[in-house]
This record gives C-alpha cells, sequence and structure tokens, in this order.
C-alpha cells in the first residue's frame, strides 16, 4: 500500500489534473490511497466565503459564484463534449453548501469555518475521481469525515487514533485506487472538523500509519525539501535525505514543505516519507527515513511572518518567577496562542506569539492586569538550522532590525522588524 498526497498546486487546473493522472498511471492501478487539497487558492476563496458569512451575508453568492465557476472552467476542459455529465453532479455540491449556509445560524467563527472551508476538498476530489474514471481508472471516491475522527476543536482538531485507524482499515479497498480529502474529519456529532491550514500532508501520514503503507509520498512543486524556501530565499539548496528527528525540527520551526504533525506517525512505523516534484517525477526528490543524515549539511532557513513580539515586565520591577510565568501561559492558553519563542530575564519577559484566532487585544487585556506590556506587531521570526556565521550574517543583513535573538548549539533565531 501507497499513500501519495496532491496538493492544491498540483490540481490547480485541468492541465493539472491531467498531469496528477498521468503520474497514476506509472504506479499499479491497486493499493494506493490519493489524498488532495482544494484546487490551487480555493481554500483562500472559501474563507471569503466564511467571512462574508459573518460581515456581509448580501455579497456571499458572489464569492461563491467566483468559486463555482473556477470548477466549471475545469470540468469543461477535462470532459469537454461530455461535461453535461458532470456539470448537474457539481451543482448539487453547491446546492449542499447553499443549503449549509442557509440553514447555518451559530456565532462560532470556527465552527461555521470549518462547515464551509472543507467544500473546497470536496470539489476537487469529486472532479479528480470523475476524471480518473473517466479515463479508465478503477477509482473509488472516499469522504475522510467518514474515517478521520477528531475532538470538537475546531480549527485544528485533534486525532482520535483508535476510531480513525478502524475506519480507515475497514473503508479502503486495497483493490482500487482510493482517492480522497486532506486537512478535513469530524467530530463526533458528525459535523467537519479541520486539522488545521496544510493539514492535507497530515492526513497522507494518518492513512499511511492506519494502513502500514510501504510509504507516503507528498507531491510538490517544487523539487524536494531545500533548505530554504525558494521565494524567499537564495540560493537554495536540494536536501537529499534528513533524519525523522531533523525533519521534525524543521517541521517544528516552520519549514512550509513538511506539516508539523505529518513526521511523528511515520515515524512510529518507520515509514519513509518521500518529497517529489509533480513537474519532474522522475527526479529521486527527498527521503525523510530511519538512520538518514541531513545530506549535504548545510543551514537551513525558515521564515515565520506575521508574528507578534511580547515583552513584559513586573509592575513594581520585581523578578519575574515561576508563578508569573504559570500566569502568563495560562493566558496564552486560554486565548489559543500558539507560542514560537521565549526569553526571559530577571524582571522580563518575552514570547514571540501567532494570533490565528485574532485574539491578540483579548490576551495583551488580561496581561495588563499584572504587567507592563510593549506590543509589537508584524514581526518575523527567523530561524536557522545548522547555522554559520555566514548565514547569521545573510539573515541581518536581509531581515531587517533585530528585536530578538537566541541561540543554541544548532539553532539559531531571530524576532526582526523590517
Amino acid at each position: 500500500m501507497k499513500v501519495f498526497k496532491f496538493g492544491g498546486a498540483s490540481v490547480k487546473d485541468a492541465d493539472g489534473i491531467k498531469n496528477l493522472a498521468s503520474i497514476l498511471k506509472r504506479y499499479p492501478s491497486s493499493g494506493l490511497v490519493v489524498v488532495i487539497s482544494a484546487m490551487g487558492k480555493t481554500t483562500n476563496a472559501m474563507e471569503a466565503v466564511v467571512e462574508a458569512y459573518f460581515k456581509d451575508p448580501q455579497n456571499r453568492p458572489n464569492h461563491i459564484q467566483a468559486i463555482r465557476e473556477q470548477h466549471i472552467e475545469a470540468i469543461e476542459a477535462l470532459f469537454e463534449d461530455k461535461a453535461a455529465v458532470y456539470l448537474p453532479k457539481l451543482q448539487a455540491i453547491f446546492e449542499e453548501l447553499h443549503t449549509l449556509l442557509e440553514r447555518s445560524k451559530s456565532p462560532n467563527h470556527s465552527f461555521i469555518y470549518d462547515q464551509i472551508v472543507c467544500f473546497g476538498e470536496i470539489l476537487s476530489t469529486s472532479i479528480v475521481s470523475w476524471y480518473l474514471d473517466f479515463i479508465g481508472l478503477d477509482v473509488d471516491w472516499l469522504d475522510a469525515r467518514s474515517c478521520v475522527k477528531t475532538d470538537d476543536y475546531y480549527r485544528n482538531a485533534n486525532l482520535d487514533w483508535e476510531q480513525t485507524q478502524a475506519h480507515i482499515r475497514k473503508a479502503v479497498d486495497p483493490n482500487k485506487i482510493t482517492i480522497t480529502q486532506g486537512f478535513i474529519g469530524s467530530d463526533s456529532n458528525n459535523f467537519t472538523t479541520t486539522l488545521g491550514r496544510e493539514g492535507s500532508d497530515y492526513t497522507a501520514a494518518i492513512f499511511g500509519y492506519s494502513l502500514n503503507a510501504a510509504e507516503v509520498a507528498i507531491w510538490k512543486d517544487v523539487p524536494g525539501v531545500m533548505n530554504g524556501d525558494p521565494r524567499v530565499f537564495q540560493p537554495t539548496t536540494l536536501l537529499e535525505t534528513i533524519s525523522y528527528r531533523e525533519a521534525i525540527e524543521l517541521a517544528y520551526y516552520g519549514a512550509s514543505v513538511i506539516h508539523p504533525k505529518t513526521l511523528q506517525p511515520l515515524q512510529r512505523k518507520e515509514i519513509p516519507l518521500f518529497v517529489k516534484s509533480f513537474k519532474d517525477p522522475e527526479a529521486p526528490g527527498t527521503v525523510v527515513g530511519r538512520g538518514h543524515v541531513l545530506e549535504p549539511m548545510v543551514p537551513c532557513y525558515i521564515l515565520k511572518k506575521n508574528q507578534t513580539l511580547l515583552h513584559l515586565s513586573t509592575i513594581d520591577f520585581s523578578f519575574i518567577v515561576e508563578d508569573n510565568i504559570s500566569e502568563i501561559f495560562k493566558l496564552l492558553h486560554q486565548t489559543q496562542m500558539r507560542v514560537e519563542l521565549i526569553q526571559n530575564s530577571a524582571i522580563s519577559f518575552s514570547v514571540c506569539v501567532y494570533n490565528k484566532y485574532d485574539r491578540l487585544d483579548e490576551l495583551v487585556q488580561q496581561l495588563r492586569n499584572s504587567f507592563k506590556v510593549e506590543v509589537h506587531d508584524q514581526v518575523s521570526l527567523y530561524t536557522i538550522r545548522h547555522y554559520s556565521d555566514a548565514a547569521i550574517a545573510y539573515i541581518k543583513e536581509h531581515g531587517g532590525q533585530v528585536m530578538l535573538e537566541q541561540k543554541t548549539p544548532e539553532t539559531a533565531q531571530f524576532v526582526m522588524q523590517a
């Protein structure tokens, strides 16, 4: 059994879907699970629908129509004179979305987000499944929500591994190509949940672990795992092999090629992870696995934008001790802040956070009951694994003003403001 994951860039249009099909034809037409993301920028478009639901209901149909037109265009290019067979099926999915929007009254943003955004994956996998069937492949479309069971922590749900494994093993037909969705699952009430942005990689790992897969492959628009995002850092180098441990470190610090949750289940069963290019399927890409070292051994650069740096100090200039730190972390947890970096001295405490749930004002207000608080918004966090003097000089030259700096023997981090 193999598990493949294709991201939005690989299925952004009809040509991308045809290329995906050509890749699948290279492999046996059974024992294959294909996890697919929403087409292109559809998730962003669905997020606009969510915002319209809360803030601009009158404009909501315009957002949906733009999404519909994108998918109609793909169907017409894929099926040509047979498109009329599939357009009603597409319309049925949009009618389901319309019904959901009309009936939903919940004020819970995260809940509504998950119920709406999931349609991006439902649309893309449906179209891919129809096309693969159209060209003669034996495929089975599987709704991931019937298998991937989670709690109700919407937008970043936690997996129920026992239920999920049982459902996946029962649902996947080893004699067919199974097409399913990344990113989405469901809770005990069968409401849709999501696993966090870029969670499709994690879905692939979930299926790989549950099925004891021989390998998991993530197909990207890059040659493999690079030592930095080529859109940000130049020049970049392909990392040919990476150990699980090193890959987990890179993912933790925010390397965009591999989702942070993807690697742990694969490591537990020593399932190798391949990161390959859908633009060049014959290229070797990167392999992540047991016993592999980082090859070549070069500095690895990671950038996280849109961070917030908080500088805290006690009002009476007393020491910041365990009770203070406990209070700070309690508030960070309550306001759902992702902590990226911390640093403290005798009378100060600095923390770099990601305000994913837009609760920064609430956090700062509560912190000011006990601390003096300085807020630096829209800062960037740069991380260098296996840094060198030259690598640090490169970041300081291009990153902006250094507001906080921290080093360990293997990792250097800098909070910077452009």
